[in-house]
Order: structure tokens, then sequence, then C-alpha cells
């Protein structure tokens, strides 16, 4: 039941044939990336995580988080986990090596971060979130506030939040009130912020919040928002920690899932107002608050594919172990493994394949991240920027949907059992379930996709994409008759893809609710095409290994028939969906809102 391997070979195939391992080792700073390093990395991950992470996971899900008067506690065995991750110097792995960390690419890192989330997800969003604050202070914090926080931080000892909504806000923060006022060198912030993950608990010396407020001359709406950093203990000159700020946990939430990471209802200054420290300038707080987001998204959509692959794990477990009802060849015989039924078959592939296609969507957005960063070129940076900005949308949203998908059809797999919490089905399809909202809806991922992403500039990244894709198929070698299926359900997938885009760019100034109204459609189907676009690559450059005699043949085999059976069991939905974003719109909008 808390059994996990990493998937090493297909991360690896993943890393080296489709993300580029070797070509991201030769951008400056990334040298120590080598094959054999990152190949000694992920085997140390994948013992930490299997060995130390996963037995926690179901036990940590059954006793959950304590709070008591204003203190969390997590559950046992979690804080000596987090010691060990510090030790281990995982925290810091792709951080820059002038705050203590090892300088290895964000191709090296998600991997990793991938295990631990398979492992442990709970466990895994306490790092998580203190990543994306380290990326803000980095890029935006003073050179007095990178010294402060961000050796502890990239450590670990010191861990991170993002504090962005409140109760009447939402996802609208442009109307939040939490209010900052100006205090010397200082500010003092008043305020409630919900929902902040891990933003109590009693696995590290500090916990350093990043926080949005106004300041009392600040314009109304998103325009007037700033950012601050609140510790939860000041900070003395010389490093050790000082005074409690004026910052307290008044509760936690009582979730679906996810119950061993603790998601906190935090309240500033009911005192004399909680200290905080201006990050960058004043009402340019959304601006640098989304450079957390999205290394959140992206990692939230590493969630995603984490979650799928330890549903897919139990599930195929399962299926080589239930006997259940005969074969279908032999009638009379003894009742078989229910993996021989072709039903659960079809199921398991569906999740095999939706996980790799994920997984290779995710590491290929990894290496153009390290190139959007690091590449010497600058037009070679910026091509990288466009690509990343594009897929992140697509990746965090459709490999969060695509993970209840997955998880579900492991308790179906399972049957009744399934439904009972003991086997651990249930728990993947209760943590899967928030991954679809965390950092912003599938909604809002679409609506960024169809608007910022694609209309308003014309479509011009997303035909880049597509152009990409298109060399794909030019270059896949069809000879076999795996590969011409594969072949032609891309090409014809692009053309689909190809047609809502042109639709979108066209329509989006006359009928914009037209346009949104399919948005999430149309993030599916462009989540669909990608995995498919990088499961045939898969399976051509599988296909030539086998050819020319290298690699694990039974692994190379199983790689095409995996797209094969992507290309003809998902791909052939981008049909409808092409109908639904074109089409569908006008009924969205037909019924007034006292008919519903």
């Amino acid at each position: 039941m808390s059994t996990y391997n990493a998937p090493m070979a297909d991360m690896l195939f993943v890393l080296n044939e489709l993300a580029g391992l070797e070509a991201i080792s030769q951008l400056p700073g990334c040298e120590d990336a080598t094959s054999d390093t990152v190949t000694a990395v992920l085997d140390e991950a994948s013992k930490f995580s299997g060995q130390v992470l996963a037995p926690l996971n179901v036990p940590g899900d059954f006793a959950g988080c304590s709070w008591d008067d204003g203190a969390v506690s997590t559950p046992d065995g979690f804080a000596d986990a987090y010691r060990q991750f510090v030790e281990g110097g995982w925290n810091g792995l792709n951080f820059p090596v002038e705050f203590g960390g090892q300088g290895l690419p964000k191709l090296v890192a998600s991997p990793v971060l991938e295990m631990v989330m398979s492992a442990n997800l709970g466990f895994s969003l306490c790092p998580l979130l203190t990543g994306g604050a380290i990326e803000a202070l980095l890029l935006r914090g003073t050179r007095e506030q990178k010294e402060t926080y961000l050796h502890k931080m990239v450590e670990g000892t010191w861990t991170g939040t993002m504090n962005l909504t409140e109760p009447q806000a939402g996802s609208d923060l442009g109307l939040i009130r939490s209010k900052a006022v100006p205090e010397g060198d200082h500010y003092r912030i008043y305020g409630q912020k919900i929902f902040i993950t891990h933003g109590e608990h009693d696995m590290a010396e500090n916990i350093v919040h990043l926080v949005l407020a106004r300041t009392p001359d600040a314009p109304d709406g998103v325009k007037g928002i700033s950012l601050f950093v609140v510790p939860k203990f000041l900070v003395n000159a010389d490093g050790s920690l000082g005074a409690r700020n004026d910052v307290r946990c008044v509760s936690i939430e009582h979730k679906l899932g996810i119950h061993s990471s603790p998601t906190a209802v935090l309240a500033y200054g009911d005192a004399d107002g909680a200290i905080g420290f201006l990050v960058g300038e004043e009402n340019r707080g959304l601006e640098y608050m989304f450079i957390m987001m999205n290394e959140a998204r992206y990692a939230v959509g590493l969630q995603g594919v984490a979650v799928s692959e330890r549903a897919y794990q139990l599930a195929r477990s399962y299926a080589q172990e239930r006997i259940q009802s005969k074969d279908l060849l032999d009638p009379r015989g003894k009742s078989v493994a229910i993996i021989q039924h072709p039903d659960v078959r079809c199921m398991l592939m569906t999740m095999r394949a939706l996980t790799e296609a994920n997984r290779a969507v995710a590491y290929v957005v990894g290496a153009a991240i390290d190139r959007a960063h690091l590449d010497p070129d600058d037009a070679a940076r910026q091509q990288a920027r466009a690509f990343v900005d594009y897929m992140i949308p697509i990746h965090k949203g459709w490999a969060t949907e695509a993970s209840i998908d997955v998880a579900n059809l492991g308790i179906q797999i399972h049957g009744g059992m399934g439904f009972i919490e003991e086997t651990g089905a249930a728990q993947h399809l209760r943590d899967a379930r928030i991954l679809t909202i965390y950092e912003g809806t599938t909604g809002i991922q679409a609506n960024d996709l169809v608007g910022r992403k694609t209309a308003r500039e014309g479509g011009a990244t997303a035909r880049a994409v597509l152009d990409m894709m298109r060399k794909t198929v030019s270059e896949i070698d069809a000879t076999g008759p795996d590969l011409a299926v594969i072949r032609t359900a891309l090409a014809e997938g692009i053309d689909e893809y190809q047609a809502c885009v042109d639709w979108i760019v066209e329509t989006y100034g006359d009928d914009i609710r037209a346009v949104h109204g399919g948005a999430v459609p149309f993030l599916k189907l462009a989540g669909i095409v990608c995995g498919g676009w990088q499961l045939a690559r898969s399976a051509d450059i599988a296909s030539r290994r086998i050819k020319d005699g290298s690699g694990d043949r039974g692994f190379l085999e199983a790689k095409i028939v995996t797209a094969r059976f992507y290309a003809e069991h998902l791909m052939t939905q981008v049909a409808g969906l092409r109908k639904t974003v074109q089409a569908g719109a006008a009924a969205v909008m037909a019924l007034s809102p006292d008919q519903f």
C-alpha cells in the first residue's frame, strides 16, 4: 500500500532523449549535470523517496495535522523526514551555489521533485512553496534581504509561503484588503490570509511569508498591491532568530485530501502589527508574486504527474495480483488475474499513457526554463521564454486534470476495494482533486491560454509550437505500422489544433465570450496534442534504438506500444474537442442566471 518505486528508466529516457540533458549540461553553470552525475542524483533521490517518504504517506493521511492555540503539529515522522531532506541537500538542488545550493538545472530538479511528490504529496508541498519564495527573492529582493533569508531558505532550515488570497477575494486579488503601514525602514502588516500551505508547522526553525498587502495611498485594484517579506520570527543583525512577529495561525482547514499538509488561516497584526519589509517597489506586488506563481504552476503540474504515477503503480500491482473471472480465451479454465481482462488492460494503458505523456511534457518544459535563464544567446533565451510562458498553463492545466482521471481509473481497477480507504487508492483521488484548483483553476489557466497566450499575440507562439510539432511529423520514420498510426494521428491532431488557434485569433475581438466559453476544451485539446507530440518523439527514438540494437528492447517496445495506444485512444478526442471549441459556446451563455 505504501510502496513507491521511482520509474527511473522512463525518467532517464525522457531526460536524455526528449528533454536534451546533454545540451542543457552545456549551458553556463550547468557543467556538473553530466549523465553520470544526474543518474547518481536520481538514484539517491529514489532511495530517499521510496524508503523515507513513501512509508509516511498513508499514516500521514490518516493522522493529519493538528492545531493547538496557534501551534501546528505535522504527523509523526514528518519532522524527522524533513530533517533528513534538509541534511541530504535536496532542498537546494537547483538553487545558486552563492546561497548554498547545488546549482543544478531545473531539468535535473524536476524528476527529483516528482519522486518526492509521488512518495508523499503532503510532505512535498512544503519545499514546493519554499522554492517559489526563493525565486521571488532571488529576482526582486534587495541584497540585504537575500543575505538575510536565502541561505537558510535554500538550505531548508527556514521554509517559505505565498500569502495571496483572503476570505472575500478568492482568485480576484484586486479585492484584497490587507494593509501595510510604513514605519521607518519597515511596514506594519494587518489583515487575514487564507489557504496558506504550510503557513504554520513544526518542521523548520522559521517560516518566511511573502505577503500581498496595500499601502495607505495605493490605488484600487491589482495596481495597488505590494509584496512584503514577513518572517514568523524576526531576524537579528547576526542572522540569529529574534522576537516572534505578530503573525498567528488562527486555524487550519479540514480538507478532502492532502491531510498531512497544513493549510493555515493566518492573522497579521492582531497586536501591534506584523513587521514586514517591502520587496521591490510599491504597487508591483502582483507582478512579483507571479514569479512565484509561475514556478508554483510548473511544480503543481509535476504534482499531477506524480500522483498519476503513484496511482498507476498501485493499480498495476493490484491488477497483477487480484484473481477474478475467467480468461476470455479459456472460459472453462481457472480464474485469472484481472490484468488479463481487456477492460482492465485498457484502463491501465490509459493511466500509463497519460502519465508518460505528461511527464515528457513536464521535463521538456523544464529544459526550456533552463534555456530561458541560461542560454548565452539572447534570441535563444527569448524563444525559450516564449515557449515556457505558452506551455505553463497547458502543462499545469492538463497534467492536473489528467491526474484526476488517472486516480479515478485506479479506484475503478480496484473495484469495491478502491472505495475502501485502507487500500490507498482513494487517497490518490482525494489528493489529486486540489491540483486543478491550486495556483489558478483549470479555467484560469485556460483563460490565460486563449487570451494572453494566444489571441493577444496573434497566435505567434502557438504557431511556432505547431511548427515544432510538424517538424517532428516530418522526421518520424513511419515504415512500420505502429509509427505510421502514430504519425498520422499526430498530423491530424496538429491540424485540429491549428484550426482552433486560427479561430481564437479571428474571433477574440468580436466575440470574447465565445472564445472563453471553449477555453477549457481548448486547453484539453492542447494538452492531448502536446502529449501526443512527445510520445510520438519517444516512439520514433525507441524504434531507431531497436533498429541499431541499443537499449533495453522490452522497454523500447513498450514505449512504441504506449504511444500507439495514446494515438488511437486519446488523440481521437481532439476532433470532437475542436468542434466544442468552435461551435459549443452558444449554449454556454444561453440561459439567464435565473434559469439555472
